[in-house]
C-alpha cells in the first residue's frame, strides 16, 4: 500500500523491515530515516479513522487503556529507551514520557485505573508526536553509523522504537475494530477486500517428518526481537495439517452445534472465561435476525464465509477438541515447530527479500482478510499472512536467550506459560512481523487479526516451565531478597525498614513508597507497618517476581553452584514470618519519571538506587513533591557511581571539589538542606550478595533518613 522513493530514484516499499548490512551508510540512513516517516505516517492514517478526538478516549476493552494512549505511547517509547541509550541529553516532556510509558499487555502490575489518569488533548499529543518525529529524524542524521548494524549498535535502538510502534499499528488496529462504527469512518488507506464467497471444503494433508533448526541467528540481516534469537533443535514427527485456515463457514459448524454451551470441548481456562464473557459466537460475527455480519476494520458487511474466522486462542482449542470428537481423529493446533517445518518445506521468500507480498501481509494487498483459497504455497494456503495462526506454543526463550538491556520487558513477562505464540502474521502484519522468525505471543483470551489451522498429531508438545526462574540476575535478586542470611549479615531490606521505623516512632504510618524495590522484598517489610504500599522498580522482570511472592506466597529459581552446575531453591513469605499482605500495589515504573498519582507519601524508601540514575539530583528535587509535609525519605546506598549508569557530571560525589575529597554524603546533604533535615547521623549497613556458591560480595550501603520541612 505505502512507498517510498530511495535516494538513487528506486522504488522500496517502507513497510518492509531495514535490511541492516549493506555498505553505503549514506544510503542506510535515508532507508532508516524513510522507514521511521512511513512508521509515523501509517500509524496517522489508522488514527484517522476516528471520526473525532472524543474517539481517542473511548474503552474498547476494559483491560485496555483508551486509545489515546496507544497515540502518545510509540513516540514516548522512543523517548524512555533512547534516554535510557544516552543517545539524546534529556527528555521531550517527562510528563507525557510518565504517563505514556507503561500498560499494554494486561499485566497484573499494569495501572489500568482510569482514575488515575488525566489524559492530555488530541491536540497536544499530536504537536508531541510532531516534536518526536523532527528529533529522530536529526538523530537519524546525525548519529555515528557503522554498517553492519547488529544488537550492540546505537541504530538499534532507533529500529526498537520503529517495530515497536509497528507491532502497535497491528494491536491498534485490533482495538478500534472493537469501537462502535459511529465513531469511525472510511478511508481510502483502509480497503476491504471485495471477494467473498462460498467456503472450500477443508481437508488434512500429510507433512513427511523432518529436523529443523529454530532460532535467529545474529548475523542475520534484519532486526529481531529478544526471543528470536538463540538456538533449538527439533524433531517433526510425520503429522497432517488442514489445506485452508479454518474458515468462518468452518467454524459455523462448531457455532450451530452448540459448541460454546458444552463444556467438555474447553479447556478449564477456556469455560472459565466462556462463563466470564458468555459469547456465543466469535467476536467480529455481528448476528442480525437469523443470519451473521462480518465486522472489519471500519465496516459491517454480509459475511465472507470463505474468510479465515478471527479468535482468540481458547476458541480455537474448543474447536478443535470439537472436531476430535466429531471425526474421531485426534485434532489439535499446531506447534510452533511444526509451523515451521510447514514453512520451510514449502521454500518461502523471507520479507524484505520478496518482490511482492506472496500471501495477504505487509499491507501489501488490502486491509482485511480474504479467501482462505486465495493465496496458494503448494498443495498449502496462507502459511502465510490473511490472519496470524494460533499455536499450542507457549513462548519461552531459546537456548543462548539475552534480554536486550535497552527492553527488558519484551519478551521475559510472557514467559509464564499462559502467552501462547501465534505466527505467520496478518493482513496488517509490518515490518518485523512479517519475518520469519517472528516470535509474538499473547494471553490465550486475547483477540488479534488471529485464526488457525489445524493438525492431526500424537507428537507431545514440549511445555515450558515457569516453575524455577533460571535469568541469572533475576534469581540471584530472589536469593538476595529472601534467601538465607550469610555471615550472620541480616537481610539489606529487612534491616533498612527496621531501622526506619525506629525513626518513625511519631511520623503517620499511612502510605510508603518502596523506590527500586527489585524483587519485593522492603514491600513485604513496610506493609506490616504502613497501611497502603506501594513497590515500584524499572525492570518488569523484578516486578513479575514481586508480583508471584504476593500471589503465591513463594517463588522457585535457580541458582549456579559451579560452572554449569545449579541448585534449585523455594522460597516463601512464611519462611520469613511474612505474608501475603494485600496492601501492597507493585508498579513498574521509572524513579525518574514517576506517574502523577505516586505522592502524598509518608515515607519514601530507595534502598541502592541513587547511584544508578542517570540524574540523582533531579529525582532529589522532584521526589519531595511525593513527600507529606513531615514525611522521611529514606536513601540506602553503596555510592558505587558507574559511568555506564551515571554520567560522572552527574554524580553526587566521590571526587574533588575545590580541591578537596567530596563525598557522595555531602552531595546529597548539599542537595536536600533547605527543605530536609537529617534525623541522625547516617549508618553504614551491611549486606552480601551470593554469586556462586564460593563467591560472595560484601558491601554496605550508607542509610541516611530525612525528613522534609518544605
Amino acid at each position: 500500500m505505502l512507498s517510498s522513493i530511495r535516494d538513487d530514484g528506486a522504488s522500496i516499499t517502507t513497510s518492509r523491515t531495514v535490511l541492516l548490512n549493506s555498505d553505503d551508510v549514506e544510503q542506510k540512513r535515508s532507508e532508516i530515516r524513510q522507514y521511521l516517516h512511513n512508521t509515523f505516517l501509517l500509524e496517522e492514517q489508522l488514527y484517522e479513522t476516528l471520526i473525532d478526538d472524543a474517539a481517542f478516549y473511548l474503552r474498547a476493552e476494559s483491560l485496555r487503556h483508551p486509545l489515546v494512549f496507544y497515540y502518545g505511547h510509540t513516540p514516548a517509547f522512543f523517548i524512555n529507551k533512547l534516554s535510557l541509550a544516552s543517545l539524546i541529553p534529556q527528555r521531550v516532556n517527562p510528563h507525557f514520557e510518565s504517563i505514556f510509558a507503561v500498560g499494554v499487555d494486561e499485566m497484573s502490575w499494569d495501572d489500568l485505573n482510569q482514575a488515575n489518569y488525566h489524559w492530555p488533548s488530541i491536540d497536544e499529543v499530536r504537536e508531541y508526536r510532531a516534536i518526536v518525529l523532527g528529533l529522530l529524524d536529526e538523530l537519524i542524521s546525525t548519529t555515528p553509523l557503522e554498517l553492519p548494524i547488529d544488537w550492540h549498535s546505537d541504530f538499534w535502538g532507533i529500529l526498537m522504537g520503529i517495530e515497536h510502534q509497528r507491532i502497535h499499528i497491528e494491536t491498534s488496529s485490533a482495538i478500534i475494530r472493537q469501537i462502535p462504527l459511529k465513531h469511525l469512518r472510511q478511508h481510502d488507506a483502509w480497503p476491504v477486500c471485495p471477494h467473498a464467497g462460498e467456503a472450500p471444503d477443508n481437508q488434512l494433508i500429510k507433512v513427511a517428518s523432518g529436523c529443523i533448526e529454530l532460532g535467529k541467528q545474529r548475523s542475520e540481516p534484519t532486526f529481531g526481537w529478544d526471543c528470536e534469537y538463540g538456538n533449538k533443535t527439533a524433531d517433526v514427527e510425520t503429522f497432517a495439517a488442514s489445506k485452508y485456515l479454518v474458515s468462518n463457514a468452518e467454524f459455523l459448524g462448531f457455532v450451530e452445534a452448540g459448541g460454546y454451551q458444552q463444556q467438555r470441548f474447553w479447556t478449564e481456562e477456556g469455560w472459565q472465561w466462556r462463563q466470564y464473557k458468555k459469547p456465543e459466537h466469535p467476536l467480529f460475527w455481528v448476528k442480525k435476525a437469523d443470519t451473521y455480519q462480518l465486522r472489519t476494520l471500519l465496516s459491517e458487511q454480509p459475511m465472507p464465509w470463505n474468510w479465515p474466522v478471527e479468535i482468540n486462542y481458547l476458541e480455537a482449542k474448543a474447536f478443535c477438541n470439537w472436531l476430535s470428537e466429531t471425526s474421531g481423529k485426534l485434532i489439535r493446533l499446531p506447534s510452533e515447530e511444526q509451523w515451521l517445518h510447514l514453512h520451510q518445506l514449502h521454500d518461502i521468500p523471507n520479507q524484505p527479500d520478496w518482490a511482492s507480498a506472496p500471501g495477504n501481509i505487509n499491507l501489501e494487498h488490502w486491509a482485511s482478510a480474504c479467501p482462505v483459497d486465495l493465496f496458494a504455497f503448494g498443495e498449502f494456503h496462507d502459511l502465510i499472512g490473511n490472519a496470524w495462526q494460533w499455536t499450542e506454543t507457549p513462548i519461552s526463550g531459546f537456548d543462548g536467550f539475552e534480554v536486550h538491556p535497552l527492553y527488558d520487558d519484551f519478551s521475559t513477562p510472557t514467559f509464564d506459560t499462559r502467552h501462547n505464540l501465534i505466527k505467520g502474521g496478518s493482513w496488517i502484519s509490518t515490518g518485523n512481523e512479517a519475518t520469519k522468525h517472528a516470535r509474538y505471543a499473547f494471553r490465550r483470551h486475547f483477540y488479534q487479526h488471529a485464526g488457525f489451522r489445524y493438525v492431526e498429531s500424537n507428537q507431545t508438545i514440549e511445555k515450558p516451565t515457569a516453575m524455577y526462574e533460571s535469568d541469572t540476575a533475576v534469581s540471584q535478586y530472589c536469593h538476595f531478597h529472601y534467601g538465607p542470611d550469610y555471615f550472620e549479615v541480616e537481610d539489606l531490606s529487612a534491616h533498612c525498614v527496621r531501622l526506619c521505623m525506629q525513626q518513625l516512632t511519631e511520623t503517620p504510618t499511612l502510605r510508603a513508597l518502596d523506590l527500586g524495590c527489585a524483587v519485593g522484598r522492603a514491600s513485604f517489610e513496610l506493609a506490616q507497618h504502613f497501611e497502603q504500599v506501594t513497590g515500584i522498580d524499572f525492570s518488569a522482570r523484578f516486578i513479575r517476581i514481586a508480583h508471584q511472592m504476593q500471589q503465591k506466597g513463594a517463588i522457585h529459581y535457580e541458582l549456579i553452584e559451579e560452572g554449569d552446575i545449579v541448585s534449585y531453591h523455594e522460597r516463601s513469605l512464611t519462611d520469613l514470618g511474612l505474608s501475603q499482605q494485600q496492601n501492597i500495589t507493585f508498579i513498574q515504573g521509572d524513579a525518574s519519571n514517576l506517574k502523577p498519582q505516586f505522592d502524598n507519601y509518608d515515607l519514601v524508601l530507595a534502598i541502592n538506587l541513587i547511584d544508578r540514575l542517570r540524574t540523582p539530583a533531579v529525582f532529589l528535587a522532584n521526589i519531595r513533591q511525593r513527600i507529606n509535609i513531615g514525611g522521611v525519605l529514606a536513601i540506602a546506598s553503596p555510592y558505587t557511581w558507574l559511568e555506564e549508569f551515571t554520567p560522572k557530571e552527574n554524580w553526587l560525589g566521590g571526587f574533588r571539589k575545590n580541591g578537596e575529597a567530596y563525598s557522595s554524603f555531602e552531595g546529597l546533604k548539599d542537595q536536600l538542606t533547605g527543605h530536609f533535615k537529617l534525623l541522625s547521623e547516617p549508618s553504614d549497613v551491611p549486606f552480601v550478595i551470593r554469586d556462586t556458591r564460593r563467591k560472595f560480595q560484601h558491601s554496605f550501603s550508607q542509610l541516611s533518613l530525612w525528613q522534609r520541612l518544605s
